[in-house]
């Protein structure tokens, strides 16, 4: 297909394919955006298109990666243009989105993404790079061994890191009279705005006290909670949307209908008017955040590891499973508990939602895909809760089975379904066919740092090794029917 989606040819899509509703030449950037992935693009991409698209035009996009060009590459020829399809069944409705006006690579040219960030227009920094690029040790504190970390603070003019990018950009905002930036975290981090703030002020202190008492006082990073379900783009999705497009889109980005956006709203230098569009502004996100951690990305995590024991390719193949559908049923049991009473969450409404959303075959959201940095994700989906349960003398056993469960599947891991974890050259050293399940656990435990400061880790920890025992003496299908009774 010769014709290629881009500015000059937007014109030509067929009347069912919405597009932005705005000339883009007119359009200026008010947010750096970090790690331009698939979430970003059909999550607060789309939010900020909205609101172009009725007025609001100086909230465009640079997005910038912080790895490979790949993104870039597909979309720079496009004009930052790509097609949104949502899918649900056999339905899909297709949206261009506009809202991303230029791309930047990082490691090409660090110094033009700084002067991005340096430009008084931006007010926002907005990031999406996943867990690990956090860059916390054990104790969750900024790892000042990581050679991109010592390298930042040695080198900030060629930064890598994510602290490197937004100190000096700060920095050289200062010097220029400039105001300060709200710094948006989009992860799923626990208290992510907090977190960033205290990560970035803890960098901030590498290179002075005063420059970390600027940090602390006069950054915003106000915490949020992002919610959407966003499989990897396959290459059927790249021929069926082209088809219905009638041109060639290199990067579309497929996504399920719900979408929820929940943000605390401290916005110095202001925000666009996120709210017309869905986007709940709060003055505490915390009770939403856990929500969705516990439900929605621990029951993500439990569908990953048993489907990868079991063979099931997707979270559709793992929830028309009965035996997993029953196991998420009684995981939600002991983590509904867990949940802040009181704050409007009706989390049966939410589970209800999330059966519909886990079962929609036409996402096609791969368990392996789910299943990467376990080591990262566990701790705030699985293993908190696990401990608060232990601590509040309720059960844990499907709790400890999602551990358990990930360790099996770190064991198990074929190359055909395989996925990949930070800490896999630590993990290999350990030998997880020990006849002592407790100790291998244990090692696991350290390795990963789970549960470090909590009392009830001793708990824990032999409640994993059962289970681990039991998936690898009778198997994972008959483990899991003994769990929910039905063996």
């Amino acid at each position: 297909m010769g014709t290629r989606l881009a500015d000059d040819t937007i014109g030509r899509l067929p009347a069912k394919v919405r597009h932005p509703d705005v000339d883009r030449s007119a359009l200026t950037p008010g947010i750096v955006h970090l790690g331009v992935g698939a979430f970003h693009r059909a999550h607060q991409a789309m939010y900020v298109d909205q609101c172009l698209s009725a007025g609001q035009t100086d909230w465009g996009i640079i997005a910038a990666s912080l790895r490979n060009p790949q993104t870039r590459d597909a979309l720079r020829p496009q004009d930052g243009l790509y097609t949104l399809a949502v899918r649900d069944g056999a339905e899909e409705r297709l949206h261009v989105v506009g809202s991303i006006l230029d791309l930047l690579v990082a490691p090409e040219n660090p110094a033009a993404l700084t002067a991005a960030m340096v430009d008084p227009a931006i007010r926002i920094i907005s990031l999406t790079v996943t867990e690990k690029a956090y860059l916390r040790n054990a104790d969750g504190h900024l790892d000042l061994d990581d050679p991109d970390i010592r390298n930042d603070l040695s080198d900030p003019e060629n930064p890598r890191t994510i602290y490197g990018f937004i100190i000096e950009a700060l920095v050289r905002r200062r010097a220029a009279g400039h105001a300060p930036l709200t710094v948006l975290s989009c992860d799923n981090l626990p208290a992510n705005g907090k977190t960033l703030h205290r990560l970035l002020t803890e960098f901030a202190g590498q290179r002075s006290r005063e420059l970390a008492e600027f940090v602390a006082r006069e950054v915003s990073c106000p915490s949020t909670m992002v919610d959407r379900i966003v499989p990897a783009t396959m290459e059927q999705d790249r021929a069926r949307i082209a088809d219905a497009i009638g041109m060639t889109d290199a990067w579309p980005v497929v996504t399920e209908p719900f979408s929820d956006w929940v943000i605390e709203d401290r916005f110095p230098q202001g925000r666009p008017d996120w709210e017309r569009f869905g986007v709940t502004m709060v003055e505490d996100v915390a009770p939403f955040e856990i929500r969705k951690l516990r439900l929605l990305n621990g029951a993500h995590s439990a569908i990953a590891y048993i489907g990868q024991l079991l063979g099931l390719k997707t979270v559709s193949d793992a929830m028309a499973a009965v035996d997993v559908r029953q196991f998420i049923d009684g995981l939600w049991s002991e983590l509904i508990p867990t949940l802040p009473q009181d704050k409007g969450l009706e989390p049966q409404l939410y589970t209800t939602k999330l059966v519909s959303r886990f079962s929609n075959t036409s996402l096609n959201h791969l368990t392996a895909q789910i299943a990467n940095d376990g080591s990262q994700k566990l701790p705030q989906r699985i293993i908190e809760a696990a401990c608060g349960r232990l601590s509040a003398g309720a059960s844990a056993e499907y709790l400890s089975f999602v551990v358990a469960a990930w360790i099996a599947a770190l064991q198990a891991r074929s190359t055909e379904y395989a996925f990949s974890d930070p800490l896999d050259s630590q993990l290999a050293k350990i030998d997880f066919d020990a006849s002592d399940h407790t100790q291998t656990v244990e090692v696991i435990f350290d390795t990963a740092g789970f549960a470090k400061a909590a009392q009830d880790r001793s708990k824990l920890i032999p409640l994993v090794a059962n289970q681990l025992k039991t998936i690898q003496t009778i198997g994972p299908k008959r483990a899991l029917q003994k769990l929910t009774g039905k063996a």
